[in-house]
């Protein structure tokens, strides 16, 4: 914007045409004194008010300028109207006055225009020279410039050569959603592609983000946030895990949409989305969620970091996923409010949790080695699903003694049934058949299973399950 103010001509802001926005200047005919103050300005202003600029080809001269005026030079009465028009661009231009000064939720300057790269010599600058002779300053504080929207193959889109795409026709297809979502995904600072084929990849991705809300949601069912909830600091430590994360993720998408990037939003969303929740979080808490009992410290706490995930995705999505999110946003237990887009964004916490992130890291990239071998065995059809599996695990020194913390936990990080950890100078993951028989409520294998005479087909820890279910069933019947 610089460069075009530094080398710009001065700008004629008249032009000769039939019609347009007039220039309200008269003439004297008896003297030809040009009249423009003003006083008569804002007189011709008033009635533009009521007729719209029409007014100036329907009436008379003598019509628009006020009773018994004279010309102050030679006291005439007769005049002549001005018949130049305005720059077009002048129209444009005087909307930051136009529309800012005159809407009660809008002030001057704007926070943003918003337009094509073309528009430096267009509307930035009309609207700049506008803004500078009204109040001395810029109309806006930013600008942002987009690309064009060109097919996917980077070609521009012509009717004509059948590489056009429909806004109205992605939308009757696969709904406003999915356009929005797109326009958040893509760089609008370049040229931005579009086709069929990557819309189809923007419906998988939005996809994700509503299935993620409903998994939530799904195992919301129940729980009172008021009453249920566990405290941040008394929460199991995956699920302190996943809330770090999520926090870290507040922070990211606040930064880029402060600094109107919507697709680092977009990408740091769909990440934590994919990758965080379901190909790790959600994977592990699952077993927890479906196999304790309802009021259970463990499925509470799963259930309160679920919650706080839910509350902030949707807020973080409402300005792009706007009816999903709201109608998210609506199904959460005990929700206040009538409308996420009544809501806040989420707060920043300033909790440090680097070792947290740390360590989990530490385990993930273990996990991630067992899946592999667990992958292997299953081709090799040493175990059909992974709860039929027992892992080895034979780690260094240091990364023993790491994973002691951890061990009660390694099998349902792993979805295994039964996790061995032993040292030695070589990394190795060997897999076997679990020990045991299969417990026919959660489908581990345990050496105790028929140990209860109550419950003689299940394993240990959903005999406690059930007995805590059963306790809660007594209760309601009496």
């Amino acid at each position: 914007m610089r460069n075009m103010v530094a080398g710009r001509p001065d700008w004629c802001v008249s032009r000769q045409r039939s019609w347009g926005v007039p220039i309200p200047v008269f003439y004297c005919n008896g003297c030809d004194e040009a009249v423009a103050d003003a006083r008569i300005v804002n007189h011709v202003v008033d009635i533009f008010q009521q007729e719209t600029a029409d007014a100036w080809y329907n009436r008379e001269a003598k019509e628009l300028l006020p009773d018994n005026f004279k010309c102050v030079k030679c006291g005439g009465t007769d005049f002549t109207k001005e018949t130049d028009i305005l720059d077009v661009w002048f129209d444009s231009g005087s909307s930051c006055v136009a529309v800012l000064e005159t809407r009660d939720n809008l002030q001057f300057p704007a926070d943003v225009y918003l337009e094509g790269g073309d528009q430096f010599r267009g509307w930035f600058n009309s609207s700049l020279m506008c803004g500078l002779a009204a109040h001395g300053k810029s109309p806006y504080k930013n600008l942002i410039t987009h690309g064009w929207v060109v097919d996917g193959e980077g070609r521009q889109m012509h009717k004509s050569t059948g590489n056009a795409v429909s806004p109205n026709d992605v939308v009757n297809k696969s709904g406003a959603e999915v356009l929005r979502l797109w326009a958040a995904a893509v760089d609008y600072t370049e040229d931005m592609r579009c086709s069929d084929e990557i819309l189809s990849r923007i419906v998988d991705a939005y996809r994700k983000f509503r299935n993620t809300l409903r998994y939530a949601l799904g195992n919301l069912d129940g729980f009172n946030s008021e009453t249920d909830s566990v405290a941040s600091n008394e929460l199991l430590e995956i699920d302190r895990w996943a809330l770090a994360n999520l926090n870290e993720v507040v922070e990211k998408v606040l930064r880029a949409f402060e600094n109107y990037d919507f697709q680092t939003a977009y990408q740091t969303l769909y990440n934590f989305v994919t990758v965080t929740l379901s190909a790790r979080y959600f994977d592990i808490i699952k077993d927890r969620l479906y196999i304790y009992a309802p009021k259970s410290f463990e499925r509470r706490s799963a259930q309160t970091a679920l919650y706080e995930i839910a509350d902030k995705l949707c807020r973080l999505f409402a300005p792009i996923l706007v009816f999903t999110a709201d109608e998210a946003f609506e199904n959460l237990p005990q929700q206040k409010l009538q409308s996420v887009h009544l809501a806040e964004f989420p707060k920043v916490s300033l909790e440090k949790n680097e070792r947290l992130l740390a360590d989990w890291e530490r385990i993930f990239a273990i996990r991630d080695e067992v899946l592999k071998s667990l992958e292997e065995a299953r081709n090799t059809k040493v175990i059909g699903s992974s709860l039929e599996a027992k892992v080895i695990l034979t780690i260094d020194s240091d990364a023993t003694f790491f994973l002691l913390d951890y061990f009660q936990d390694l099998r349902y990080v792993f979805i295994v049934s039964q996790v061995e950890v032993h040292q030695g100078e070589r990394f190795a993951v060997e897999i076997q058949k679990a020990d045991g028989a299969k417990c026919e409520r959660c489908w581990n294998y345990s050496v105790r299973v028929g140990e209860s005479e109550t419950y003689p087909t299940v394993c240990e820890r959903c005999v406690a399950a059930l007995a805590e279910i059963g306790k809660i069933i007594v209760f309601v019947e009496n």
